[in-house]
């Protein structure tokens, strides 16, 4: 099986619990946010910052938090509340409706409804009118935010977990404008030493009429959800629904909505038209700079080992040739069509935690180039983007699928794991079918990740021991339709007991198996092979085996050079140089030729998309399965 590569290296990640006085030590792991955290012990961003002030400027690895109880949090019950259990296709407006709540009170009583959502199995406290005020066991202190360039009154509310009207109920003066520097509360009450208006002056208040909502009729999409489009026009799902009930029966191609107006037309980014490229030569020469890891003064200060030795101990070497022995033939490509490109390779010197790229860019005035490949780690790609961000230089990331922060001039080439998930259900949704999702009580992210994003997907329930039992299974199937069956899971059994549950419905059941990222169990003599062919196993990937003429051309040519057939390095290496290449040709500034097509190449796809804040994303992804004839195809 062919997945996609990146570069890694093993990391030793653990965290320590202890319990004292109400509070719980967490050990902040790689990669983790705050909002991560929070979810993990269902407390808000807004209790950690209580009790971690520091953590509001910047989390660290290793950084050690301080976490309420759970039980410290809870509110006392009184005799007068009722609960509500959460099942399938239930609304917030619903639920509201049926205990005559408003949705102010169902929130204040269930606080966590703002950061996650409204989710099945979720266990609702249902507020009386009759009912005492609830006791809080912890009080609110003030806590104040001063805001940073670029920041957004979306993106704060978002880091602290609440919603954009009480951020501005608790600062009247930014329901205007947000401008940087203010120093906003976000919780709590002021401090009594807070700045007051001067009260020797009356102040005049104004009676303001509210504005008056208008409306525009918007018309579904191929692949489009509820949950896509509520994010689309930045309201909740179940205000999407008040507007249009009849979106409960299901979202349809072609239906006509009633939405805010002026948010769709910015909101949409329709697919991309793929194109072949054509050099509009106009004479004037462009410049392409190559930042690749070579590290030449670490390989030849290296007394103990030859550079034999080395190439062959040193995998991430190996890489950066193959890369660069691909973008070279992209460069002899090149000047065979006669494009008028000056290309400079320089050694970026770089490591996984540091490179003094800055030096770099500055001995080779890196200013004037007309677009960057590299560097290779994200973080060094990303300082590159900044140091040129002022002169607008294209920055193109190579390898990194690192998410990254947001860089007007950024351009990550490698789609990132949550775009392949998402590629691969918008295409399932595109053909009708109907998924359900086997997911190992161990993948706590995969199910977090599906309530979240792929709230319409259904959980198989697992057996005691944790596997599938095949009447379960079955009962959830849909007959004339393609039944999608996602299994998340790396233990043999569980994966055996769900293909044996598929093999035996396929009688009354069109259903196919799909995995959202690489399991190595599949690989194992313990899994056959021929079931998985059988049950055309499918998954979204970055890249394809390229099989046609020009495929094999280049492949014979590759080997012709280097005696060896290209790795997947290499292909790359050629890609994303002669996609950058010919982007300058367009006789356009990179970035519009990048709003206007997407490309593919050998073996990879580059259709990029402008990010919410800044910077641009690849989402260039193949669907690929198992055929009969024991190959991978592409589906899509």
């Amino acid at each position: 099986m062919k997945y996609f590569f990146a570069i890694w290296i093993p990391v030793l990640m653990f965290t320590n619990l202890v319990i004292s006085q109400g509070t719980i030590t967490h050990k902040v792991e790689s990669g983790e946010t705050i909002n991560d955290i929070a979810k993990k012990y269902q407390v808000t961003p807004y209790d950690i910052y209580k009790l971690n002030p520091d953590a509001q400027r910047k989390l660290s690895p290793k950084m050690m938090l301080l976490i309420p109880a759970k039980a410290a949090l809870k509110k006392v019950a009184t005799p007068a509340e009722i609960t509500h259990k959460v099942l399938p296709k239930e609304t917030l407006f619903g639920i509201e409706k049926k205990y005559n709540v408003s949705d102010a009170d169902l929130k204040k009583a269930n606080p966590f409804l703002e950061t996650e959502g409204l989710q099945i199995d979720q266990v609702l406290v249902i507020p009386s009118k009759n009912a005492t005020k609830p006791k809080v066991v912890l009080q609110e202190k003030p806590l104040y935010h001063d805001v940073l360039p670029k920041e957004t009154k979306f993106s704060i509310a978002k880091k602290y977990g609440i919603t954009i009207a009480e951020l501005e109920k608790k600062n009247p003066e930014i329901v205007a404008n947000l401008t940087i520097g203010s120093h906003l509360l976000i919780k709590g009450n002021p401090a009594k030493n807070a700045v007051v208006l001067s009260q020797k002056e009356p102040v005049r208040q104004e009676v303001v009429a509210a504005p008056v909502k208008k409306y525009a009729t918007y018309e579904v999409k191929p692949k489009e959800t509820l949950y896509s489009l509520s994010k689309m026009f930045d309201m909740s799902q179940e205000e999407l629904l008040v507007l249009n009930p009849e979106l409960k029966n299901g979202v349809e191609i072609g239906m006509l909505l009633k939405v805010p107006a002026g948010s769709a037309s910015s909101a949409v980014q329709e697919n991309k038209v793929y194109a072949d490229l054509t050099p509009k030569i106009n004479g004037v020469r462009k410049k392409m700079v190559m930042l690749l890891p070579f590290n030449v003064a670490r390989v030849e200060g290296d007394s103990v080992n030859s550079v034999v030795e080395q190439l062959k101990k040193d995998k991430f070497l190996n890489m950066t040739l193959d890369f660069y022995a691909g973008a070279l033939m992209a460069i002899d490509s090149a000047k065979t069509l006669g494009l008028p490109i000056d290309v400079q390779i320089i050694d970026s010197e770089e490591k996984k935690y540091g490179s003094d790229i800055a030096a770099v860019v500055k001995a080779n005035n890196l200013q004037t180039a007309d677009a960057v490949v590299g560097p290779f780690y994200q973080n060094n790609a990303e300082t590159t983007a900044r140091l040129l961000a002022a002169n607008n230089v294209p920055v193109i990331s190579p390898l990194s699928k690192d998410a990254g922060n947001s860089i007007a001039n950024l351009y990550q080439s490698v789609p990132v794991n949550d775009v392949l998930k998402a590629a691969m259900f918008d295409y399932m949704r595109s053909k009708k079918g109907n998924i359900v999702a086997v997911v190992d009580r161990k993948k706590e992210s995969v199910i977090q990740y599906l309530k979240l994003n792929q709230p319409d997907v259904r959980l198989v329930p697992l057996t005691e021991r944790g596997s599938v039992a095949a009447e379960t299974l079955r009962g959830m199937l849909v007959a004339g339709r393609m039944n999608y069956v996602v299994m998340e899971t790396a233990n043999t059994m569980m994966i055996k007991a769900t293909i044996a549950s598929m093999l035996s419905a396929m009688a009354d059941y069109q259903v196919q198996l799909v995995i959202l990222e690489a399991n190595e169990t599949l690989d194992t003599d313990e899994i056959s092979f021929s079931n998985l062919v059988k049950l055309k196993l499918m998954y979204p990937s970055v890249t394809r085996d390229n099989n046609s003429p020009e495929g094999v051309v280049f492949e014979n040519k590759f080997r012709k050079i280097n005696s060896i057939a290209p790795s997947d390095y290499a292909v790359r290496g050629f890609d994303v140089t002669f996609d950058t290449m010919m982007r300058l040709m367009q006789n356009k500034p990179f970035e519009e030729t990048v709003n206007a097509v997407a490309t593919e190449q050998f073996e990879n796809k580059f259709e990029y998309y402008k990010k919410d804040n800044a910077g641009y994303i690849n989402k260039g992804v193949y669907i690929m399965y198992y055929d009969t004839d024991l190959t991978e195809k592409v589906a899509n």
